[in-house]
């Protein structure tokens, strides 16, 4: 099987890495050294410095492909997604744009082909373990906590981003949605911070992010819902700085008769001081707490991963924890064990036990390892 991946970033490699232990893969990306990178790791894979913006073109270099990944950045992540399902190849996607990926279920369903979208670890993972309790009892609220941080806290920002920081940006720009007694509520992002203790990182601030993403539309009948991210206390004191100051505005400005937007500027600074360095540990951390009740009792699910840099395969945990999440969900599709068409995000693919168990197991054999609390 030949399965064609778009994007090979630090997520992208590593989809590709593991893929391509069991099929015939093909990495796309407009950066002939992120390819190069990925072509030392593993020189049997193949590689292809290719504009994906050009979505005219994506029949083209994708026919003879069995299957599509695509990650690429946010910003263009929905009509990537879009051109590969026109080119009908069923398709698992990790890029978090702001569009709304369910105005494609349509058109997967038109190409007779099956879409898993959000497919990362958050979304992804979370919405995955919701899905299933979801079948199993009556839930009354869903609770997610996420971050991705760096081992060392380097100031000013005690941060580093495991990818493009105008994706970061992003999600601390966008308006927060939530659900609240089953109404949707809108909130500011970098909203509500409160400090939350976990046992293997100690203190951390979670603010209002919006993560919530299809479940608001998925799972309407649950009547709370909401999503917080999770960094080093202090860190967002300095970007509610950078935001009230202009760096993160959107319009033009004018510098020696060049047009600048702030956004731009302020991404091409925090790309260097936001770059993970060669070998640098980081960790995942995350908690998704489900609570409801189960034929007339209470009952409280809790799983938390906390997931750090892989030393022996040199591979950063943001892109183990959601690149694997996505190779599980490329696995279910090619060994027929997810096979309705449209387009799902994974809490619809987590209604099967059968699925949701091979994605535990199959992250749990490359040690990334969800430990689940049941009351």
């Amino acid at each position: 099987m030949k399965i064609a991946i778009l994007g090979a970033g630090m997520v992208g490699r590593t989809i590709a890495l593991d893929l391509a232990k069991d099929y015939d893969v093909h990495s796309f990306d407009i950066s002939g050294s992120n390819l190069e990178e990925l072509k030392k790791r593993n020189p049997r894979i193949n590689t292809s410095v290719t504009d994906l913006g050009r979505f005219d073109r994506y029949s083209e270099f994708l026919k003879g492909f069995d299957m599509a990944v695509t990650a690429v950045p946010g910003f263009m992540g929905y009509k990537t997604l879009e051109a590969v399902i026109n080119c009908g190849l069923n398709t698992v996607d990790i890029s978090f744009f702001p569009e709304d990926a369910l105005q494609l279920d349509d058109l997967a369903r038109e190409k007779n082909i099956t879409v898993i979208t959000d497919c990362g670890v958050a979304p992804g993972a979370g919405n995955l373990i919701l899905g299933r309790y979801d079948e199993e009892m009556k839930i009354h609220s869903f609770e997610c906590y996420v971050g991705g941080l760096p081992v060392e806290r380097k100031p000013p920002f005690q941060y580093k981003a495991p990818f493009s920081p105008i994706d970061v940006i992003e999600e601390y720009t966008r308006p927060a949605r939530f659900v609240e007694d089953g109404e949707i509520v809108t909130k500011d992002a970098l909203s509500d911070r409160e400090i939350i203790h976990f046992d293997s990182t100690g203190p951390l601030e979670a603010f209002n992010t919006d993560g919530l993403r299809s479940l608001i539309q998925t799972m309407k009948h649950i009547p709370n819902m909401k999503e917080k991210t999770l960094r080093y206390p202090g860190h967002i004191d300095l970007i509610l700085s950078l935001q009230q100051a202009g760096f993160f505005d959107n319009q033009p400005i004018e510098w020696k008769n060049t047009q600048v937007t702030p956004l731009e500027f302020t991404s091409r600074i925090l790309i260097r001081d936001w770059k993970l360095e060669p070998g640098e540990a980081e960790f995942t951390i995350m908690k998704v707490i489900i609570q409801g009740e189960d034929r007339g009792s209470k009952k409280r699910v809790e799983y938390e991963l906390y997931d750090e840099y892989d030393k022996a395969t040199d591979m950063s945990s943001m892109s183990r924890t959601t690149g694997f999440t996505c190779t599980a969900a490329v696995n279910l599709i090619t060994k027929g064990l997810f096979t309705k068409k449209g387009l799902f995000p994974p809490e619809l693919v987590g209604r099967s036990k059968e699925c949701f168990d091979f994605v535990m197991d199959y992250l749990a054999k490359r040690h990334v390892v969800w430990k689940a609390q049941i009351s």
